[in-house]
C-alpha cells in the first residue's frame, strides 16, 4: 500500500517538474527570439542606411556627369557659332572677290576688243603701204625663204641619204649577226620514211597476215605504203604525208603490243591512232605558242601549227623553222623598233600554208594569209605571213623581217637536206632555162634559185619583148622543173648611149 502511495507522490511531483521544465525552457526561447528580431532589426537598419548612402552618392555622381555633359554641349554650341560666323565672313569675301573679277574680266575683254581693233587699222595701213594682203605676204616671204634656203637643204638631205647608205649596210649586218648569236638551234633533217624494229620474224609474218589481207588493211586505213621486205628485222612507212606516216606508227606499235592483230582490230587501232595524233597535234601547237610568247591564238590555227610538227621541208621541220623564225624575228624587231607581237606573231605562223597545200591549191604564202584572215588573226599578221616571198611586195616592216629571217633559218648550212651538187644543178637548170631564149646577153640565178635575172640585149628585144620574154622564161621553167616555192622571172633591159666630147 505504502509502496503504491509512494508510486503515485512520485509521479506527481514528476509532472510538477517537468511543467516548471517547459516554462523554463518556453521563456529562454522567447528571450532568444526577442534577441534574434532586435539582432535583424539592427541590420535592416543598417542595410537601409548603406542603400540610402549609396544612392545619394549615385545621384551626386549622375548629377555632376551632367553639368558636365551640358558644359560640353555648350562650348560645342558656341564653336558652331562661331565657325558659322567666320563661315559667313568667308562667303561674304569671296563674293566680293567674284565681283572685283568679274569686273576685271570686263575690263581685259575691253582691252582685247581695243587691241584686237588697233591690230587690224594697222594691218589695214600695211596692206595699203604694201600693197599685199597678209596671206600674199606670206606665201612671198615663204617663196623668198625657200629660195635662199633651198641649196642649203637639198645639201643636207644629200648628206644625211649618204650617210644612210653607208651605214646601213652595216647596221643591217650588225643586227642580223646579233640575233644569230643569240639564237641557237639543233639542225636535224628529217625524210619521209619510218623505220619500225620487229621482235622476230614471226611478227612480220602476223602483220603481213594471211594472203596479205592485214598489211592491204592497215595500208587501206592509214593511206600509208608499208615495205617489210626492203630491210631485214624492220618494217618500213613511206608517205608523202607525215601526218598519216605518224598515225601508221602508234598503230602498228599499238598493234605489235597488243598481239590481236586482224582486219576489225586494226581499224579500231588506227581511230585510236588518229585521235592520239590530233591531241598531239594541238599540244604542239600551243606548246610552240608558249614557248615564243605569242598568246590568244585561236584554236583553229594553233591546230595548223602544230600539223606542222608533222611537216619538212627539204628535210627541215616546218614548226621548228616557224619557232627559230619566231625568237630571231622577235629580237630583229626590237633592235630596229618594229612592232615585237606582231613580228613573232607572224614568224610563227607564216608556214601554216603548208600544212594545207595538199588539200588547197595556190602557194603556201597565199594560202597562209587566206587562212588567217578566215580565223581572225589581225591583218598585220597576215599582211606580214602572206608577203614573206619575193612575189608579193613587202609593205611593212614586219613583213621585211619576215622574209630576212626566213632566208636566214632555212639558208644556214644544214638547214636543209640538200646536197651542194644538187643545188649547183638546179642553179646551173635554171640559167640554161633562160639561155636558151634568143635575145639574152647573161643570166644570172640567184637567192638560192628563187630568182632569175636575166639580161637582154637591146637592140634585139624591145619593152613589150622583154615582157613577153619574161612570161615565156617563166611559163617553161613551171613546165620543165620541179622546185619548192616560187622563182621570180626578173628581164632586165639596159639601153646605153655614149658620146665622147673632144
Amino acid at each position: 500500500m505504502i509502496e503504491a502511495v509512494l508510486a503515485i507522490v512520485g509521479l506527481v511531483v514528476g509532472f510538477g517538474a517537468n511543467e516548471v521544465i517547459q516554462k523554463q525552457r518556453k521563456s529562454q526561447a522567447e528571450l532568444n527570439t526577442q534577441k534574434e528580431l532586435e539582432k535583424a532589426k539592427k541590420e535592416a537598419t543598417k542595410l537601409v542606411n548603406e542603400a540610402k548612402e549609396e544612392s545619394f552618392r549615385t545621384m551626386e555622381e549622375f548629377r555632376k556627369e551632367e553639368q558636365t555633359r551640358r558644359k560640353e554641349l555648350k562650348d560645342i554650341e558656341q564653336r558652331l557659332v562661331t565657325r558659322e560666323e567666320t563661315l559667313d565672313k568667308k562667303l561674304d569675301e569671296i563674293d566680293k572677290r567674284n565681283e572685283k573679277l568679274r569686273l576685271s574680266e570686263e575690263e581685259i575683254d575691253k582691252l582685247k576688243d581695243e587691241i584686237r581693233a588697233i591690230r587690224i587699222k594697222q594691218q589695214d595701213k600695211l596692206e595699203k603701204i604694201a600693197k599685199l594682203t597678209k596671206q600674199e605676204a606670206a606665201d612671198k616671204l615663204l617663196q623668198m625663204t625657200e629660195k635662199d634656203i633651198k641649196n642649203d637643204l637639198l645639201g643636207l638631205v644629200n648628206k644625211l641619204q649618204n650617210e644612210a647608205k653607208d651605214n646601213a649596210e652595216e647596221q643591217a649586218a650588225y643586227i642580223i649577226t646579233t640575233a644569230m648569236e643569240r639564237m641557237a638551234s639543233e639542225v636535224t633533217a628529217e625524210r619521209t620514211v619510218t623505220s619500225i624494229k620487229l621482235d622476230d620474224e614471226e611478227m612480220k609474218g602476223r602483220i603481213i597476215g594471211k594472203e596479205g589481207r592485214n598489211i592491204q588493211a592497215l595500208q587501206r586505213a592509214t593511206g600509208v605504203d608499208i615495205l617489210v621486205d626492203d630491210t631485214p628485222g624492220y618494217i618500213v612507212l613511206s608517205s608523202f604525208d607525215p601526218v598519216r606516216r605518224e598515225i601508221a606508227r602508234q598503230a602498228l606499235e599499238m598493234l605489235m603490243k597488243d598481239g590481236r592483230i586482224h582486219p576489225g582490230r586494226i581499224e579500231e587501232v588506227v581511230e585510236k591512232a588518229q585521235k592520239a595524233v590530233e591531241k598531239d597535234v594541238i599540244r604542239a601547237g600551243e606548246d610552240a605558242a608558249r614557248e615564243v610568247g605569242v598568246i590568244g591564238m585561236p584554236k583553229e590555227i594553233l591546230q595548223l601549227l602544230g600539223e606542222l610538227k608533222y611537216r619538212t621541208s627539204y628535210g627541215q621541220n616546218v614548226l621548228k623553222h616557224s619557232t627559230e623564225m619566231a625568237h630571231i624575228a622577235g629580237i630583229i624587231a626590237e633592235e630596229v623598233g618594229a612592232d615585237v607581237k606582231i613580228t613573232k606573231y607572224a614568224a610563227l605562223v607564216h608556214d601554216i600554208g603548208k600544212a594545207l597545200t595538199h588539200k588547197i591549191e595556190g602557194k603556201h604564202h597565199h594560202i597562209s594569209g587566206e587562212i588567217l584572215r578566215k580565223y581572225g588573226a589581225p591583218e598585220a599578221v597576215a599582211l606580214a605571213a602572206e608577203q614573206h616571198h619575193d612575189d608579193v611586195e613587202a609593205t611593212s616592216v614586219e613583213a621585211l623581217i619576215i622574209r630576212t629571217v626566213d632566208a636566214i633559218s632555212a639558208a644556214r648550212p644544214g638547214a636543209r637536206n640538200i646536197s651542194a651538187e644538187n643545188f649547183a644543178e638546179r642553179m646551173k637548170d635554171l640559167e640554161n632555162v633562160a639561155n636558151s631564149f634568143s635575145g639574152v646577153e647573161k643570166t644570172y640565178a640567184i637567192s638560192a634559185g628563187r630568182e632569175v635575172r636575166i639580161f637582154v640585149k637591146p637592140q634585139s628585144i624591145d619593152d613589150l619583148s622583154a615582157i613577153k620574154l619574161a612570161r615565156d622564161v617563166a611559163n617553161k621553167i613551171e613546165s620543165t622543173m620541179q622546185y619548192p616555192g616560187t622563182i621570180k622571172v626578173n628581164v632586165i633591159r639596159e639601153t646605153r648611149a655614149i658620146e665622147f666630147a673632144k
